[in-house]
């Protein structure tokens, strides 16, 4: 190997070495901090509301029958009489009333598959005509408590 050659090798060698030294350096001077995020009281008191919430009732994906959808002049009543007369009907089976506006929808059931839900349609085919659809549905339905409205005159015509 000539002179020149050994002596660019010897500085290339340098030039990594001084490299990683400085690397390790400034990783070694990098300075530590804290951060405080300061936000609107109400703000956080709706994300704790929301995660209680969720902590409490459960979901999953799963199926429902839909037995109707009310809009209009008197449709929160026709559909609050038709989820009392199917639990009437069917008292071990959970009836759900949903508003999605304009329409007041009653939903049934909380079928994992789609196979239960089917098989549940064609029980009630004859009086409740109605269709599947996919929903989050309760590993255990949620009590009268948690389901209810605050104030059930809400959303009135």
């Amino acid at each position: 190997m000539t002179r020149q050659t050994s002596h660019r090798n010897m500085t290339t060698k340098g030039i990594v070495l001084l490299s990683v030294l400085s690397l390790l350096s400034s990783a070694a001077l990098a300075q530590t901090g804290r951060v405080t995020v300061t936000g609107d009281v109400a703000v956080n008191e709706m994300v704790s509301r929301h995660v209680e919430l969720n902590n409490r009732v459960k979901t999953m994906p799963g199926y429902r029958v839909q037995i109707a959808s009310f809009s209009g002049i008197n449709s929160k009543t026709s559909a609050f009489n038709l989820r009392e007369r199917f639990m009437t009907d069917y008292p071990t089976v959970q009836a759900y009333i949903v508003y999605d506006e304009p329409n007041f929808k009653v939903k049934v059931g909380d079928f994992r598959t789609r196979l239960e839900a089917y098989a549940f349609l064609q029980e009630i085919k004859e009086v409740y005509k109605g269709y599947i659809i996919k929903d989050n549905i309760y590993a255990e339905p949620p009590t009268v408590e948690e389901y209810a409205p605050d104030d059930e005159t809400s959303g009135d015509e």
